[in-house]
C-alpha cells in the first residue's frame, strides 16, 4: 500500500500562483511515476501532468507554459507549480502514484483549487 499526502490548494485570483505538494509513503516501488489529475465540477477527472523517476515531465496542452511539475526522489514527493492561473483551472487536484512494476495505482484525497475574481 502507498499513502499520498497532498497540500497546497486554496483560492487565488486569475493570474495568480499556487504550489501543490504530494508526499508518498508506504511500499514505494523502485520504478514509479507520479503526477497530478484534476476534476472540475460536473466533469471527468483529467490528467494535468506526470513526471517519471528520471524527471521527464509530460503536460496536458491546456497547462503547458503555465504549470511546472517536479519531484524529489529522496522524499518520494512531487510538486506542481501553477502560474498564470485561469478560472478554468478550478477543480479538485489529485496526486497520483503509479507503480510501473505492478501497475498499481494510488490516489491522494484531493485538494481544492479555486481561481476566481
Amino acid at each position: 500500500q502507498v499513502q499520498l499526502a497532498e497540500s497546497g490548494g486554496g483560492s487565488v485570483q486569475p493570474g495568480g500562483s499556487l504550489r501543490l505538494s504530494c508526499a508518498a509513503s508506504g511500499s514505494i516501488s523502485s520504478i514509479y511515476r507520479m503526477g497530478w489529475y484534476r476534476q472540475a465540477p460536473g466533469k471527468q477527472r483529467e490528467l494535468v501532468a506526470t513526471i517519471t523517476r528520471g524527471g521527464t515531465p509530460s503536460y496536458t496542452d491546456s497547462v503547458k507554459g503555465r504549470f511546472i511539475i517536479s519531484r524529489d526522489n529522496a522524499k518520494n514527493s512531487v510538486y506542481l507549480q501553477m502560474s498564470s492561473l485561469k478560472p478554468e483551472d478550478t477543480g479538485i487536484y489529485y496526486c497520483n502514484y503509479e507503480n510501473l512494476l505492478t501497475s498499481g495505482v494510488y490516489w491522494g484525497q484531493g485538494t481544492q483549487v479555486t481561481v476566481s475574481s
